[in-house]
C-alpha cells in the first residue's frame, strides 16, 4: 500500500468513534479507511481535467459505505438494517468501479491496493448481511 496503513490510520481516529459499537466491525473500519484513501486520491485525480468528474462520485459512493452501515446499525435487527447494509454492499461496488474508471490517473500499486480493499469490504458485508438475515429467521 503507498503511504496509507490501516493500523496506523486507526490508531488517529478520535476515541468517540472508536467508543462507538459498530466501531468493532472491521468492515466498518475499512470502509471508513476507504474513505480516507479516496479523500487522498482525490489530490492526484483532481489536477486532470477528466479525474474531475470522477472525484465527486467518488468520494460520494465511498462516504456511502460507512455512512449507510451507520445508519443501519442505528435501526437495529431486521429488514431496515439489512436493507442500509445491502446499499452500502452497493456503494462499494460502485467505488470499485470508479476507481476502475481512474486507473489511468493512479498508479497500478495504488489502483490494485483500493481494488482490493474494496473487495474485502464487499465480501466481508456479504458475510455479515448473509448472518444477519439467517438470525432474522429464527
Amino acid at each position: 500500500m503507498d503511504d496509507l496503513d490501516l493500523g496506523a490510520w486507526a490508531a488517529t481516529v478520535h476515541s468517540r468513534m472508536k467508543r462507538e459499537p459498530l466501531w468493532k466491525s472491521v468492515a466498518y473500519q475499512k470502509a471508513l479507511f476507504l474513505h480516507e484513501c479516496v479523500w487522498r486520491d482525490c489530490e492526484i485525480l483532481q489536477a486532470d481535467v477528466r479525474g474531475r468528474s470522477i472525484v465527486q462520485q467518488l468520494i460520494r459512493s465511498a462516504g456511502s459505505i460507512s455512512a449507510n452501515l451507520e445508519e443501519g446499525h442505528g435501526r437495529g435487527y431486521g429488514k431496515q438494517r439489512n436493507w442500509f447494509w445491502t446499499v452500502a454492499i452497493g456503494s462499494a461496488r460502485e467505488s470499485k468501479g470508479w476507481y476502475w474508471r481512474a486507473r489511468h490517473l493512479l498508479s497500478e500499486a495504488v489502483l490494485d491496493d483500493r481494488l482490493s480493499l474494496a473487495d474485502e469490504i464487499i465480501a466481508m458485508l456479504v458475510s455479515e448481511l448473509s448472518r444477519h438475515q439467517h438470525q432474522d429467521v429464527r
